[in-house]
This record gives structure tokens, sequence and C-alpha cells, in this order.
């Protein structure tokens, strides 16, 4: 059960691996873009390229939707990057179901892992395999593996390589089941001498880039937040004139003297937000209504004249 690319490489790897697949479960076509297409998921893409079994149910709980699952004599559930399923699905299988996770459990429960990770500036991430139960995040654990996160990453590329790293865990992990070698553990609810973070949904508002950031936090949130959904700011100067701006990359510049909130530029190859503790130059942005671009291309057509602050 999944919808997105990052489910894709794990229904791979089990196909690859010579699984039985007896079922796909998917989210229904819905339409996407600016011409209201009808758009496949890249799971569904999957499954039809390799003759898998699809389903596309509208509610979980739909009895037709169950009785299949239930003909399907299934031996075990896997979850990667798909909806919360009601307890009827989870438990149906012979050996309940699994879920990939995008973190350390019990660390960044919730729907953004990966995000949240990056956004509060951790250096290691991970992903964990474990038994799905009643509450979220919560079950018990199968396997988890640790990987670095780089000054560089954004949350992309760490999506990326998490997303390959924990199908082959998926993998490993099953095959374990299959011979008798996974002892379950049950997740701690506090661990020593750190908090118990939490990866909400990801809203417009949480990307926007605020005076009240330190320079720091500015440059994590921008950092989290690439490509998708993307860190923001509106620009204001003297006239009350704005520009809204998203940004996809940032440089972090050590300045204890910048002017809290303010924007300097030589309008040909820099802008820096100040910010506590030092300046944000932002790299990659995207002006609302205009497409992607550095900031010397962005500079080229348009000048910052006069006092420019967020």
């Amino acid at each position: 059960m999944g919808t997105p690319d990052f489910a894709v490489e794990s229904l791979k790897a089990l196909y690859d691996a010579d699984y039985p697949i007896i079922g796909v479960v998917t989210m229904p076509d819905k339409p996407a873009g600016r011409g209201q297409k009808i758009r496949f998921s890249p799971v569904k893409e999957f499954a039809l390229e390799k003759n898998l079994t699809l389903f596309q149910p509208e509610k979980l709980k739909d009895p037709v939707f169950i009785h299949q699952l239930q003909a399907l004599d299934i031996d075990l559930g896997v979850v990667v990057a798909f909806r919360m399923l009601p307890e009827v699905v989870w438990n149906l299988p012979k050996h309940g179901t699994i879920n990939l996770h995008g973190s350390l459990l019990p660390q960044y429960r919730g729907a953004a892992p990966i995000n949240w990770a990056i956004i509060n500036g951790e250096k290691e991430t991970g992903y964990t395999v474990f038994r799905l139960k009643h509450e979220i995040d919560t079950g018990k654990l199968w396997a988890q593996e640790k990987m670095p996160i780089h000054p560089e990453d954004n949350a992309g590329n760490v999506h990326d390589k998490m997303m390959v790293l924990g199908a082959q865990l998926l993998v490993k992990s099953i095959q374990r089941f299959a011979n008798g070698e996974i002892e379950e553990q049950a997740q701690t609810e506090e661990l020593e001498g750190q908090p118990i973070q939490h990866a909400p949904k990801i809203f417009k508002e949480t990307g926007q880039i605020t005076k009240q950031f330190t320079a720091e936090q500015a440059h994590n949130r921008i950092r989290g937040l690439s490509p998708y959904p993307g860190a923001w700011t509106v620009l204001m100067n003297e006239k009350m004139e704005s520009l809204e701006i998203k940004i996809y990359s940032s440089e972090l510049l050590e300045d204890e003297k910048a002017e809290l909130g303010f924007v300097s530029t030589d309008n040909k190859g820099f802008i820096h937000i100040n910010l506590r503790g030092g300046r944000v130059a932002l790299t990659e942005i995207q002006p609302q209504g205009k497409r992607r671009m550095n900031v010397r291309e962005f500079l080229a057509g348009n000048k910052l004249m006069g006092n420019w602050k967020i």
C-alpha cells in the first residue's frame, strides 16, 4: 500500500526479490496540473507496468474493498507512504501489517519526518520498519538504520537516499521475518537526554521565513522544505511595495552585526537576509508568478532599490 515515488522503490525492491505481491493498493486517480488531467499515482504506474492486481478504494472501510482483501488470503501487509489505515485493514493479514517510516522512531512520528529533522538542524536521521497498531507510528520495531544529514543536504536528496536504503531494509526485514529471526521491540516513550520530536503535516505557513528566526533556523527551514513545498518570505520596502519569493536554496554566513530583518544586495550577484546570528544568502528563488531561477539571474532583470526588509 503506497502512493508516491518513495513507495515505488519499496514495491520494486519486493518485486525484484521475487516476493509474491498479490495486491497493490493506492489512492484513486485525481486531476492534477493546470489542465486538470487525470494522473496516475507512481505506484499505480508501476503496478500496471508489472501487471499486478490493483485496488483504488475511495474509502478504506468500504465493505466491497474489505471483501476483496479478505479474498486475497494475505500473509503480510506492507505500507510505505500511504494514508492512515483503519484496523479492519491493517489487522486483516495473517501476520499483520508493517510500515517503513522515514525516521528513527520514536523520534519524528508523523507525516513529515524528513522535513522536520532537517528543519530542526539534526545531523543524523534514519528509517524504521515497524508493525502497525492503533496509535500512529508507535508499533513494535522490526529494524532501524541510521543515516547522516550532511550540511549541504536538503529534504529532496535525503528523501532520495532514504527511498533506496529504506527499501533495502524493508526487504531484509521481511526475509528475516520469514526466517523467524525478527525479535520485535516495543518503542520507548522517553529518550535519555533528548526530547522526543514530532513531525506534523507541513502547511504553507510552516514555510514562512520571518525576522523572528535566527539565521541558522531560517537556513535549516529552507533546506528542510526544499524542493517541496518550499520555504518563502515577503520582502517589503519603504514604499510598501512587496515581493513574495519562494526560496529553494541558501548559504549561511556569519555576521553578528547584521541589522535584524533587513535585506542587503548589490543588485548584481547577491541577496542577503540579515537575521540574528548571521545572514542568509539566497542562492535560488522563485518570485511569485515566475519561474525558478538563481539570484544572479533574478537581479539581472529586477533591481531592489531602496530599503527592503522581511
